[in-house]
């Protein structure tokens, strides 16, 4: 009747690597690709009228310390720099923007927040000079030094920066300047500026392995990584790295990250077609994976890197040799099913890591559904999709994914339930526009071709618009900038507060549209990142603010955040065009329903008049509002409670004559 198009289209690779919902007790379902029958579980269920039951970034990582080892000591004990402190803020496995070949080393400088090139009116900026620390032995220069660690050292980052830099514009001073840049990277990242400190270390990298520093700067990614959005800029400085040797306690987080890097790479060079290189990068993701001990905290994300891998290559290869495919869905299969127990609850496991695991479990789950869905084990898709919990990130999906499950095996009644809560004023800018057109298709499959209409003419009041204003949008052709700025336009006045008007509201939905795209939520999140960093210098002392530094600081942040920019742009524009074909699909196919609606509603008059108005297609269907002990028959008067919110069972009072030989007819559809 109709393809799944959105489900479908969530099947494959452009997933999100976000986390899982936990579980008490597991057992797991389906995969029978050898011909072996499995028992099929059929939950049982309350039929009642919209019933509802009233009932009520990385792993723990290692702390930032110990960043700088006695090898690489500083010449002298007073420039033995601090540790940072122990704050690390995990890095969750969400879907980076895939880089196809890494970048370069990050620049330091500008940004948009405070441009002060231009303002006459305000004082010079003071040259900062420091009292040399007489020691005897040392040369005035390495005095100079000393005194700019002692100020790290005391806690006064925004001298110490400015006392490093200051001697970073000295081209005398060159045997001093690695030390001197390590020490304003370290001062920066201190005062939470994070990209501006990434510059810095990037530089230190670049001058290659010999470097004095170059293996704590290695080191020093890793806590950038966890207080950053985006780690694309992360691993591409990692990826670039790879060959080098990295400290034994970073070393499975670092396998870990490559792992994450050569995936969103080879997802990249799929999109493009380049299939042979993007085999060649899936196929390191499984070889990093296996390299990352059971038990060590990184396991469960690489496993489940590896799984994805895994579906890929079955979905890729199964027309080519159907054989190599089935077996790598199976692996795919069982490495997820290793992620949900490695993930389970555990006495002990709390605070952070057990958030990170159950949003890791959660997407396991989906992953499983979405497996068996592809291969037409629609029980057992839905068995996986009621283990996401109610609430969750991924629970809206997951509603929305089992109801087209159960439309496949003809439970009707159970798929409008689902349906009833993605319609609730709490989810009105979420966009499921297949939704109604699923609803529609239910109520022709019941004969109930008036109430289908009407839903189809609903669908088109709704998304018509949005279509239009998608069409309008890319038609115009704009720099890849601009289409960003229109995005940037809606969020600005969403934080403001301020009043929209009709096109803003269609802009603001086609905003959230937009946004789904993982890519593009995180390469916009960095970009917010990084203003909110040029807004971070207008809170540093005068001295710092008005500063040579803090110029070459913004300007680098503005040349950053112009690069994102652009990128963003290009992928706003790509997936508005892929909406807008998505959008104009769905459109037609609510036009052939209406057509096919309106023309068995002509044939059934038609036979009416023939028959002296004694014929009839439709029927009353019998049906109870018995429920269960712990439940409570409570009749849908089209209001909503939080606590209902996924508990709806929706009855089909009436519908075709002949519904169950229909059934009967989707239901053997669905088992094939």
């Amino acid at each position: 009747m109709m393809r799944t198009h959105r489900f479908l289209r969530l099947a494959v690779l452009g997933l999100t690597l976000a986390y899982t919902a936990p579980t008490l007790a597991q057992s797991f379902e389906g995969l029978d690709l050898a011909g072996q029958s499995k028992k099929k579980k059929k939950g049982s269920s309350s039929k009642k009228k919209a019933t509802s039951s009233k009932r009520g970034k990385g792993k723990a990582a290692p702390a930032e310390d110990t960043a700088d080892t006695a090898a690489e000591a500083p010449v002298a004990p007073a420039g033995n720099p601090a540790t940072p402190p122990v704050t690390a803020t995990p890095a969750a496995p969400v879907a980076s923007p895939a880089p196809v070949k890494p970048a370069q080393p990050a620049q330091s400088g500008g940004g948009l927040g405070l441009d002060l090139t231009g303002d006459n009116d305000k004082p010079p900026a003071p040259t900062m000079t420091f009292d040399a620390v007489d020691v005897s032995g040392k040369t005035a220069d390495r005095q100079r030094l000393d005194a700019a660690i002692s100020l790290f050292k005391n806690d006064e980052y925004e001298k110490a920066a400015m006392a490093s830099h200051e001697l970073l514009g000295d081209a005398k001073l060159q045997g001093l300047h690695t030390e001197a840049r390590y020490v304003l990277a370290k001062s920066l990242y201190r005062m939470g500026l994070y990209h501006s400190s990434l510059g810095e270390f990037s530089k230190i990298l670049a001058a290659g392995p010999s470097t004095k520093f170059f293996k704590t700067s290695l080191e020093w990614l890793f806590f950038i990584s966890r207080k950053t959005q985006n780690e694309t800029v992360i691993l591409d400085e990692i990826a670039r790295y790879a060959n080098y040797e990295f400290p034994e306690k970073f070393r499975n987080e670092f396998r870990y990250l490559l792992a994450r890097y050569h995936f969103v790479r080879g997802r990249a060079l799929d999109q493009v077609g380049q299939t042979e290189n993007a085999d060649k990068s899936f196929e390191e993701v499984k070889r990093l994976a296996l390299t990352i001990p059971r038990t060590d905290t990184f396991y469960p994300r690489a496993k489940y890197l590896e799984g994805l891998a895994f579906f890929r290559n079955g979905t890729h290869h199964k027309d080519a040799a159907a054989k190599r495919g089935n077996t790598d869905v199976l692996a795919s299969v069982e490495a997820m099913k290793e992620v949900v127990r490695l993930t389970r609850p555990m006495v002990g496991r709390t605070g952070e890591q057990a958030k990170l695991d159950k949003s890791l479990r959660e997407l396991a789950f989906m992953q499983l559904a979405r497996t068996h869905y592809g291969m037409q084990q629609n029980r057992f898709s839905i068995f996986y999709l009621n283990k996401v919990e109610r609430g969750n990130t991924q629970w809206l999906e997951a509603l929305f994914e089992s109801s087209w499950a159960n439309y496949r095996i003809g439970q009707y009644e159970q798929a409008l339930g689902n349906l009833i809560t993605l319609s609730s004023p709490f989810f009105r800018e979420e966009y499921f526009p297949e939704a109604l057109i699923l609803k529609a298709v239910i109520y022709y499959e019941n004969c109930r071709y008036r109430e289908s209409n009407l839903i189809l003419q609903d669908f088109e009041h709704t998304y018509l618009p949005v279509h239009d204003e998608l069409d309008s949008l890319v038609k115009k052709n704009m720099d890849a900038s601009e289409y960003y700025t229109v995005l940037a336009d809606v969020q600005k006045k969403n934080k403001d507060g301020l009043e929209k008007n009709g096109t803003d509201v269609l802009l603001e939905r086609i905003l959230r549209l937009a946004l789904t795209d993982q890519d593009l939520k995180k390469t916009n999140d960095s970009i917010l990142e990084l203003e909110g960093e040029m807004d971070l210098f207008s809170n540093k002392g005068d001295t710092f603010k008005y500063s040579e530094l803090t110029k070459q600081l913004l300007e680098g942040l503005k040349v950053q955040r112009t690069s994102l920019i652009s990128k963003a742009g290009t992928m706003a524009k790509g997936k508005l065009e892929t909406e807008l074909g998505a959008l104009k699909l769905l459109l037609a196919n609510g036009l052939r329903i209406k057509f096919e609606t309106t023309t068995k509603e002509k044939e059934f008059l038609e036979e009416q008049l023939k028959a002296g108005g004694r014929t009839a297609i439709v029927k009353k269907y019998k049906y109870s509002v018995a429920v269960a002990d712990d439940q409570l028959y409570w009749p849908y008067e089209g209001e909503y409670w939080r606590d209902e919110l996924g508990t709806y069972q929706y009855t089909m009072t009436k519908g075709c004559i002949e519904r169950d030989t229909a059934n009967r007819n989707i239901q053997s559809a669905g088992a094939m």
